[in-house]
């Protein structure tokens, strides 16, 4: 069952809209570096917090890929948004893969940054119970080396923190479920049933879904394009912003 999720929408009351979907362990604020390209172009931009995170309920978990896109989807029927432009990352680009295949008729366009179709399953569910043991801080550092490259770390000391301090900030139990919804995926074989027109965004440098396994989705997926972009790690949307938004806006500009 659907729950009503935190969300936030900036841009003009008419324009097309892009629902932006983020990675675990983050909040709505990942977004910001898109916003201002998204939204001069005219685009009516909805970002949201997983279940679990940022602003949204934490309800009982495990949960599952379905449940997060359900949460989507409901958000989208508030909004009377039909259909909508899909840019997830991460986990975001997961709930977006599910949706392409069971509910293409409410998307646009898909992009799909930073992400993965298949993850060994063991890692989330050791990465659960850390959570569930020690809290989010122990993860929040992890994750920054995985998020970015070394050199934004060491160049973007503020930046990092305030990621840091993001990632610390959510709620351990809604993070652990959501490394179930990632350790339960099952969205790999039914790539090939998604139509809607799909850019695949890589970062070269990302050690969580390296560039082969956006290089997997995009050859499933017909029509699909890869781009790869560097400098980049986990979160390129945010250490390649300009060359990321540069690919969404031409993506959906391609795509109305």
């Amino acid at each position: 069952m659907s729950i009503p999720v935190n969300y936030t929408i900036d841009g003009p009351d008419d324009g097309d809209p892009v629902l932006l979907s983020g990675s675990i362990g983050s909040d709505l604020r990942m977004w910001e570096p898109q916003l201002a390209a998204l939204t001069a172009a005219g685009y009516r931009v909805v970002r949201y917090d997983h279940r679990g995170h940022g602003g949204s309920p934490v309800p009982p978990g495990p949960y599952t890929l379905a449940d997060l896109a359900a949460d989507a989807l409901a958000l989208l029927d508030r909004l009377d948004i039909r259909r909508a432009h899909w840019v997830g990352l991460s986990l975001g680009g997961m709930a977006g893969m599910w949706v392409g295949e069971h509910a293409q008729h409410r998307l646009r366009t898909l992009t799909l940054c930073c992400t993965s179709a298949a993850l060994p399953p063991n890692a989330w569910a050791e990465r659960a119970r850390l959570v569930r043991a020690e809290g989010m801080r122990p993860v929040a550092e992890s994750s920054l080396r995985r998020w970015f490259t070394p050199r934004w770390l060491a160049d973007q000391p503020e930046r990092a923190r305030f990621f840091a301090d993001m990632i610390a900030s959510q709620s351990g139990e809604g993070y652990a479920s959501c490394c179930a919804a990632i350790e339960t995926m099952d969205i790999a074989a039914a790539l090939p049933r998604i139509t809607a027109p799909t850019l695949v965004i890589a970062g070269a440098e990302d050690p969580a879904s390296p560039p082969d396994h956006g290089r997997s989705i995009a050859e499933a997926v017909t029509g699909a394009r890869l781009e790869i972009v560097s400098p980049g790690a986990h979160l390129a949307s945010v250490e390649a912003s300009d060359t990321v938004d540069a690919l969404i806006l031409a993506h959906l500009k391609e795509n109305p």
